[in-house]
């Protein structure tokens, strides 16, 4: 019988090479308009983001629009529009839109596999593994819908190196699950099952995001007030009741089988 060894070391995702080094502006632009729109998510009234905070609306807004329209329909236009800015502002951060989508596909992969891999260090036995890795990892698609949109689009982009980029959050996350599979399988057997469970978590996330009540969109464009990793009060409570409820239902499933598996 296998079971799930208590060790676990996730991997670091390869740096995206293709990605240019970002600008670094040393204070927002004197050509920087002044966004009125309801979508430029301000600060306060009447001041101007700085250029680390107007780097961090046009990734949020960003993000959202990549999720929702996918890496082909969202335009640099768009962009900079949503986020009550010029075309050119937005070029001044980064550097094309793929390298932008890359970031935020790389941001969002890192995030996943640091709250996996520290559940399930701490976690006191093999079976507490494998829920608190699936808890970690529903904790996440709870909290952060959007991002998990964008990893999971039922269509991949056209443009290959962003659906490579994709296709490395699955691997990486694969590696991260194999060594908590015991060491009485082959090498090939332990991957074979890691892409597996992976699998059987990115299926069982999409059905969960496309069938839950569309929840209403901030002005900022962002779901209902759970993304970005804001707790509001009883609505992070019952979020993170849902997550929990997931998890059980999948690492129940998970246990199970790998306790069934034997070599060949």
């Amino acid at each position: 019988m296998v079971v799930v060894t208590e060790e676990h070391a996730g991997p670091e995702l390869a740096p995206t090479s293709a990605v240019p080094a970002e600008p670094s502006p040393a204070g927002p632009s004197p050509a920087e308009p002044s966004p009125a729109g309801p979508s430029s998510a301000e600060p306060s009234a009447g001041r101007r983001l700085s250029a680390d905070e107007r780097r961090r609306q046009l990734f949020d807004v960003a993000l959202c629009l990549f999720a929702e329209r996918g890496f082909e329909s969202t335009t640099m236009e768009e962009i900079a529009e949503a986020a009550g800015v010029t075309k050119p502002l937005v070029y001044q951060h980064f550097a094309s839109k793929r390298a932008l989508y890359l970031e935020l596909v790389d941001s969002v992969a890192e995030d996943l596999l640091s709250s996996i891999g520290a559940a399930t260090a701490a976690a006191p036995s093999p079976r507490a593994q494998v829920e608190d890795g699936f808890a970690a990892y529903f904790a996440m698609v709870v909290a952060h819908e959007t991002a998990f949109r964008l990893l999971y689009a039922r269509s991949s982009p056209a443009d290959v190196e962003a659906s490579n980029a994709l296709r490395r959050v699955e691997d990486a996350i694969a590696e991260a699950i194999e060594p908590l599979i015991a060491a009485g399988l082959a090498p090939e057997h332990r991957r074979f099952l890691a892409y597996a469970v992976v699998g059987m978590a990115e299926g069982a996330c999409r059905h969960w995001i496309e069938t839950r009540p569309t929840r209403p969109r901030d002005p900022g464009g962002r779901d209902g007030g759970s993304d970005g990793g804001r707790d509001d009060g009883r609505d992070g409570e019952r979020g993170r009741q849902e997550a929990q409820r997931l998890a059980r239902r999948l690492a129940d499933l998970a246990w199970a089988g790998l306790r069934a598996v034997h070599a060949d």
